[in-house]
């Protein structure tokens, strides 16, 4: 009785995994660029002596939904939207490079390009991208920034840059406790992508289907009672087997 309370108790540990995974979904639907992630559970047969017939539910990370969201047009100059399969360049927190499709930047009183969280974004060579003072700006949709100085005309243009924007598969990228990319090969860098890959003007929504996730933290709240029932059961039983041990002794 004691090995099935604990193979229902690894489901039960499962589905409240399975749950906190829908959770951070849900709370990222209106993230910019956000994928949802995915959740499922694998069988592991338990090992040792005996007869092999106790599986196990553990829960596994599959990684992430690549489609695409929704399209937003805001017609900001800083409000990017990226093709399929690429991704944009920032520096982490502890200085690596990483990646998001979070588009929505913005520049802080000294000039630096920073996502909505605050992260520097890159420039082809990999440094943080700094823009100087300017009265206009353009991104190209190679990721090429292009600002109308302090003081010029319209018609006059300078480059100050472009912006680090990698091809990158998502077999090839895992999501990490600060919600960025990161290349799952480091040995293997990613190349700057070439030719359109950036759209100006516009940003990606969330790609998280609420309705449809709201639909599965039922089902997995429902599948939690149903194993927590197996578990209080199978504890029942295992008291009454002691009562008549008890009596029968």
């Amino acid at each position: 009785m004691d090995k099935a309370l604990y193979v229902a108790m690894t489901g039960a540990r499962a589905s409240l995994q399975a749950q906190g995974t829908v959770s951070q979904n849900l709370a990222n639907a209106d993230t910019n660029g956000f994928k949802a992630a995915l959740a499922n559970t694998q069988a592991m047969p338990i090992r040792g002596d005996g007869f092999p017939s106790r599986v196990n539910a553990m829960h596994i990370d599959q990684g992430f939904d690549a489609s695409l969201g929704a399209q937003k047009v805001t017609g900001n100059a800083l409000d990017i939207s990226l093709q399929p399969d690429t991704w944009l360049a920032v520096q982490s927190q502890d200085g690596s490079e990483a990646y998001t499709r979070g588009g929505q930047l913005s520049l802080t009183p000294n000039g630096q390009l920073v996502t909505a969280s605050g992260r520097a974004v890159l420039d082809e060579n990999g440094n943080p991208m700094v823009i100087p003072p300017h009265q206009a700006l353009e991104i190209g949709s190679d990721g090429t920034v292009s600002i109308t100085p302090l003081g010029e005309s319209a018609a006059t243009q300078a480059n100050v840059g472009r912006l680090r924007v990698v091809n990158a598969s998502s077999d090839r990228l895992a999501r990490g406790l600060d919600g960025l990319m990161r290349n799952t090969n480091p040995q293997q860098a990613f190349v700057q992508a070439e030719g359109k890959s950036v759209n100006s003007g516009s940003l990606e929504g969330s790609n998280v289907d609420a309705a449809g996730a709201l639909v599965q933290m039922i089902q997995l709240q429902r599948q939690f009672e149903m194993q927590v029932k197996v578990i209080k059961h199978g504890d029942e039983n295992a008291q009454s087997a002691n009562t008549l041990l008890k009596l029968s002794g």
